[in-house]
């Protein structure tokens, strides 16, 4: 059995395996290509200074805390996009691979952007807890 006949057989499971294995992919690159040391010690700063925010009535003080917020942000965001530039191309000729087996007619087929969105990101959830990424 060809993949293509599998897929068309079974087109839920067949997209929650591509979903599980894409996010598998995407999680890991993630992982091996940040420093989790350092993007832990970021969002553990990032949650006290909100809990800081919560508390904080002086005005001065509530821009300080704002701006090494954004800082923060910032460094997260530059950090995060070494995993993107690796896996953006594969994603996008998978995609296409995708679009053009599930366009179809059928409820599930119509839809199988949104089955996998829910699936990636249930999985996705699951991954990152069990992998430890951050």
């Amino acid at each position: 059995m060809t993949l293509t006949e599998m897929v068309n057989q079974y087109p839920y499971i067949s997209l929650a395996v591509i979903s599980f294995l894409v996010t598998i992919f995407s999680t890991l690159a993630q992982k091996w290509l940040t420093n989790q040391e350092h993007m832990k010690s970021l969002k553990t700063r990032q949650k006290e200074i909100q809990k800081e925010l919560k508390g904080c009535k002086e005005e001065h003080l509530l821009k300080e805390l704002n701006l090494e917020m954004m800082n923060l942000t910032g460094i997260m965001m530059k950090a995060s996009m070494k995993p993107m530039f690796v896996t953006i191309i594969p994603f996008l000729i998978l995609f296409n691979w995708l679009k053009g087996t599930y366009g179809g007619e059928e409820p599930l087929i119509a839809s199988w952007i949104w089955y996998y969105l829910g699936f990636s990101i249930a999985s996705s959830m699951a991954l990152r807890k069990v992998l430890k990424v951050h």
